[in-house]
């Protein structure tokens, strides 16, 4: 496991931006994924972007074409940049990593990350 300290959130009027980032605690693996969920009052955790150990990207619908989930193996940090905000995507988003490579499609699913960040709140105003 990993220690993940996410930061960068905050409060935003619609259409606004931020950049969200997530520093961990060690040297990116060679087999190390990771992803940003996020989870808003009375719903359900769920996801939003994943950067595969071989760097393929995935994002959710709900975000694509605002978020860019990218990051920095040599400054141990992932990065979401967020543009274009709507009030729905007001939430707590949290960064997770795993170390195992898995197939394609399972970077979506929260289950397999077994290292989380405490996360971080972002407020988007109407």
């Amino acid at each position: 496991q990993v220690n993940l300290a996410e930061s960068g959130g905050g409060l935003v009027q619609t259409g606004g931006s931020l950049r969200l980032s997530c520093a961990a605690s060690r040297r990116s693996g060679a087999s190390d994924s990771m992803a940003w969920f996020r989870q808003a009052p009375g719903k359900e955790r769920e996801f939003v972007a994943a950067i595969s150990y071989i760097d393929t990207t995935y994002h959710a619908d709900s975000v694509k074409g605002r978020f860019t989930i990218s990051r920095d193996k040599f400054q141990n940090t992932q990065y979401l940049p967020m543009n274009k905000l709507k009030p729905e995507d007001t939430a707590i988003y949290y960064c997770a990593c795993t170390a195992r490579a898995y197939s394609n499609g399972s970077y979506v699913l929260r289950q397999i990350y077994d290292s989380w960040g405490q996360g971080t709140q972002v407020t988007v105003s109407s």
